[in-house]
Order: structure tokens, then sequence, then C-alpha cells
């Protein structure tokens, strides 16, 4: 958290400030042990600076501000990062700022409560090494049939596991793995080899419905409240989820099963028993 539907959130969110120009870089005096941030603070404000920032992207979890260098900005929220326009949850937990000319928003923020996160200038030649299809699999909002088959389809691992794995299919994490699949009808333990053609194309269309109607609602807030857009407000996702988080309650797709949870890689699934059987060419 957050995953793919709060960082395109976040993506959106922040788009207005393309156009502008980045006037300075900032680490905010913090006592807390600080985030990652490349290169050192001083070189990256200085080839930042006077750069116009020409693009938002979302590179699976990540914010990515394209710069008129061909260099780009990216914020990795892991865990508890948020990217903001304004109105931080609080001042302690600050830990990076550009500001900005030539726009409304005056400021970019990144705020972080257990400082997971990162920041990076990525240089055009860094690209590849660090973003490339080695590192990430294709996004979990493009990603066609016949990629996610053949990509998944000969591992022997559980496909819940499976969807996690950032180098496979980019954006996907725990909270919407577990919903992806129980709107496919899927059990979490399946093998991915396993799985008939008819459960690809069940798991397919369950994820772009999943995420999709994810970012609609702004991402999910969960009980912690970490998770904001970026002027600081609630997602309202986590009023719609059908299993996560809800074991011993009613399953939001069928309304009968109850809602079980299992350890897989030492995460937390939840799945129904009722309607997300083991055979999967159900």
């Amino acid at each position: 958290m957050p995953e793919l539907p709060e960082v395109e959130t976040m993506c959106r969110g922040v788009s207005v400030i393309v156009g502008s120009t980045i006037t300075g870089a900032h680490r905010p005096r913090c006592h807390l042990k600080p985030i990652a941030v490349w290169p050192r603070i001083d070189v990256f404000r200085r080839r930042v600076m006077g750069r116009r920032i020409q693009a938002v992207d979302r590179i699976g979890k990540r914010v990515s501000l394209r710069l008129d260098s061909g260099a780009a900005v990216v914020f990795e929220p892991r865990m508890t990062g948020l990217v903001l326009l304004a109105d931080p949850p609080d001042q302690e937990h600050l830990r990076f700022r550009l500001t900005l000319d030539g726009v409304p928003a005056a400021e970019l923020l990144f705020w972080d409560r257990r400082g997971l996160g990162s920041v990076r200038l990525a240089a055009p030649q860094q690209w590849d090494r660090l973003y490339g299809p080695d590192r990430l699999g294709p996004d979990a909002l493009t990603i066609r049939l016949d990629q996610l088959h053949e990509r998944l389809s000969s591992s022997r691992r559980p496909i819940k596991v499976a969807l996690l794995d950032q180098r496979l299919v980019a954006g996907i994490g725990n909270l919407y793995a577990s919903e992806i699949l129980n709107v496919a009808g899927i059990h979490p333990a399946c093998s991915c080899d396993a799985l008939s053609q008819v459960a690809w194309y069940r798991l397919h269309e369950a994820m772009l419905l999943v995420l999709t109607e994810a970012i609609r609602y702004e991402g999910s807030t969960l009980a912690d409240g970490t998770y904001r857009n970026v002027l600081n407000d609630p997602g309202s996702y986590q009023n719609h989820h059908r299993v996560y988080d809800r074991a011993g309650l009613r399953c939001g797709s069928c309304s009968h099963g109850i809602i079980q949870r299992i350890v897989q890689a030492q995460r937390s699934t939840f799945f129904c028993p009722n309607c997300q059987t083991a055979a999967p060419d159900r």
C-alpha cells in the first residue's frame, strides 16, 4: 500500500503541475531516519533547477515527473508514502519538497510516515536499468490476456503470490490481488500452471474491472488512515471491498460464503471458500 489505484490517483491529482518549472528541491529538517534520495540533495537540486515538467506518468507503483532534460523525478511511496500538493497530515513526516513556478500549485510534497519510500532523479541512460522490462512487467491496467498467460502460466507458485511479483505484472499489491481473485472466482492457493484458459480469461477481466473501479473511488484508505489523495482527502474504495480485511464476514460477491484469512508469502490473503473454489475450470 499504496498500490496501482492509489498511485494512479496521485498521478492524476498532480497532473496540474505539468508545464511548471522547478525552482527548488529540499529535504525538510526531520529527526527521523531519512528516506533514500538519489543523488544527494545538492546534486539533485542542481540538476532539476529551472527544468520544466513535461508529463506526469505512473510506473507500476511509482509516480514519475518527466523533465525537459530527459530525466525523471521518480517517487516510490512503498508502504506509507504520499505525493501531495498541499496540507500534509503532519510536518514531522514531511520528507521532500519541490518548489514550483508557473502553475496554481506552488509545491509538490512527499510525505512518508514509515520512511520506507524513496525519491530518485533518473537520467535517461538509467531508465531501462531501473524501470525497464527486466525490472518491471507490463502494467496491470494495460497488460493483454496473452501477455498475462505467457508470463504467469508456467509458474508453479500460487496465483496470489505470482500476482505480487512486479517483474511479471506491475502495479498489483496484496490488497488488490485478493480482490481480483475473488471477482475472478479463483482460489488464491491455486497453482498458476493449474489454471485453465477460462480461468485466465476471468482473471484478466477481473483485474481490469477491480483496478478501474478502485481508481474511480480514488483508492482505498484503510483503518490506519494513512493513504490520502493529493489534496489530503481519503479514498473511498474501502467501502466497496469484497473480501480484503473482512475475515469472518459474508463475501461481497456471492453473499453466502464467510470470508477466510490465510497467510501466503508472509502476507495476509482474504478469500471466499464458497465462490473461490480450488477447481480452476469451474
